[in-house]
């Protein structure tokens, strides 16, 4: 854990802060905004500490925080009389026990093996994301991860998404931005063992993770047409950023494609062998902002879509990241709905892959019409006490997920090809990982046979691993790819409004089953 410092108020007084689960004990002074207290310890703010989302809310087992008029509107009189509180806007005033919400968060990562160029020393391999990090060491002889580390992206606590980070940063923000990501991917790499035979590190993120480690201006991506001007590869040196490292060592930063398609999707081009297939292929990461690459040897196209974080809980009522207490599952039975919570005990809120099930039981059961409407004159679709969605959860799926259709579709149709012309849709990432395909193809997020569609797992990682491991090839490689991508800026695309309108719907029970048995 990173501690936290902060001053004691005109009276000196401190008060002991208790943090569960994981049982951390520290002191701030009396009078400490909460926000800025759980901030370094990963705790997310996803509307970026506005007050209008449930993502920051912790319950208070011993002691007191005020309730204000923020969180009267978010919570119901019962939940606030159960001790459940927006950490973003709480005074510390006293001694506090708390449950944090969103502690015990799997991080997803990569061991699997591929051809290298042994090498004598060791490197670090970083997948920089918008809400998760992960660095590993690994021996440039035998390819072999020596040691990972795993954290939560610290710039969460000014926003869950891209575009909460682009405004804070355009607000006067990118220089602490900056720093925060740089000392905590510096604190994880003080944590690994050898650094002194360390000779390369490698990152790959998204555009905006790209421009916030580099130091470079996000005002081009506040915009249209979002065109980054130094999306290139950036070269550090440990002391730059003031990382305990050798000073030969070498920091490089893999180039992003285009707009906000970034060096980890390009990674990802890499791990899939996307770029030498022969076969019409695509890959798509479903994170906080969504991906798409389709294409083969011959050509490749890419675009992002502002699928929002829906996808990781954001922006839904009782949403979460995939941590103990979320339904991640749902499945019908019995003419009802059977929810799975990890960890197996009370829930305490739906997670992405939760969310996609629970519409897709909802369609089945007809509990959720096709218009996206819940049926029956309810006002809440009940998953598992207290869990349930309401309309406006809903409302943020569809508009998730006909981005992704549609700009899937588009690219689709530059290339002059259809769902049927693919020969593998590759799905990257924590969320596709944990997807369930036939829910994923019954709320029509995508439309290709479910034989195609294959969870790929981290492969930002894995190709930046790749790419460290096969120095010879990378850099050439890497040159070579990115001029043969076409960047595709779907919002000023004359079909993509027609076709994002077209998917929003979801596919009715007669269209579903067709998609389902192709």
């Amino acid at each position: 854990m990173i501690p936290v410092s902060q001053p004691d108020d005109a009276g000196g007084r401190r008060a002991r802060l208790q943090l569960e689960p994981l049982g951390v004990s520290l002191e701030v002074a009396i009078g400490s905004s909460l926000e800025a207290t759980l901030a370094p310890y990963g705790v997310e703010f996803p509307c970026g500490g506005a007050g209008i989302c449930r993502g920051c809310r912790v319950r208070v087992i011993e002691g007191a925080l005020a309730i204000t008029p923020e969180m009267e509107q978010v919570f119901t009189p019962a939940e606030l009389a159960a001790g459940w509180r927006l950490a973003c806007r709480a005074i510390v005033e006293g001694p506090l026990t708390l449950e944090i919400a969103q502690w015990s968060t799997p991080v997803l990562t990569d061991e699997s093996s591929f051809a290298f160029e042994p090498a004598a020393g060791t490197g670090i391999a970083i997948d920089l994301g918008t809400t998760t990090l992960v660095v590993q060491l690994l021996d440039l002889k035998s390819g072999a991860v020596l040691a990972v580390e795993t954290a939560l992206n610290p710039q969460s606590a000014h926003g869950a998404d891209v575009m909460s980070r682009i405004t804070f940063a355009l607000d006067g923000g990118a220089a602490a931005l900056t720093e925060s990501i740089r000392k905590t991917l510096g604190t994880m790499i003080s944590a690994l063992p050898e650094r002194d035979s360390v000779e390369t590190v490698m990152i790959a993120g998204n555009t905006v993770m790209h421009h916030l480690f580099c130091g470079i201006s996000l005002e081009p991506l506040a915009r249209v047409p979002f065109s980054p001007v130094q999306d290139g590869e950036q070269v550090f040196r440990p002391q730059e950023l003031g990382w305990d490292l050798p000073a030969r060592v070498t920091v490089r930063f893999l180039p992003c494609l285009g707009g906000f398609v970034g060096s980890d999707i390009l990674a990802g081009i890499l791990a899939t062998g996307l770029a030498d297939s022969d076969r019409l292929c695509a890959l798509i990461d479903l994170g906080t902002n969504g991906e798409i690459v389709v294409g083969n040897a011959g050509r490749i196209l890419c675009a992002s879509t502002a699928a929002g974080p829906a996808f990781e809980g954001g922006r839904i009522r009782m949403g979460m990241r995939a941590a103990a207490g979320a339904i991640a599952h749902v499945a019908v039975r019995n003419g009802k709905m059977e929810c799975s919570v990890l960890g197996d005990g009370a829930p305490r809120g739906v997670c992405g892959s939760g969310l996609v099930d629970s519409a897709a039981a909802g369609l089945t059961l007809g509990s959720i019409l096709v218009n996206g409407r819940i049926s029956g004159g309810v006002r809440e679709l009940a998953l598992k006490p207290p869990v349930s969605l309401i309309q406006a959860d809903i409302r943020e799926l569809q508009l998730a997920k006909a981005a992704v259709a549609a700009g899937l579709r588009i690219l689709l149709k530059r290339l002059g090809a259809g769902m049927h012309d693919l020969h593998a849709v590759y799905l990257a990432g924590a969320f596709g990982n944990y997807l369930n395909v036939d829910s994923a193809r019954r709320i029509g997020l995508i439309e290709a046979g479910s034989s195609l569609i294959k969870p790929a797992g981290n492969t930002s990682l894995r190709g930046v691993k790749m790419a460290l491991l096969r120095p010879s090839l990378s850099r050439t490689w890497t040159a070579e790819v990115r001029a043969r991508v076409e960047h595709v800026p779907l919002a000023s695309d004359a079909l993509f409004e027609e076709a994002f309108i077209d998917c929003l719907a979801f596919p009715s029970a007669s269209l579903s089953e067709t998609l389902l048995h192709n």
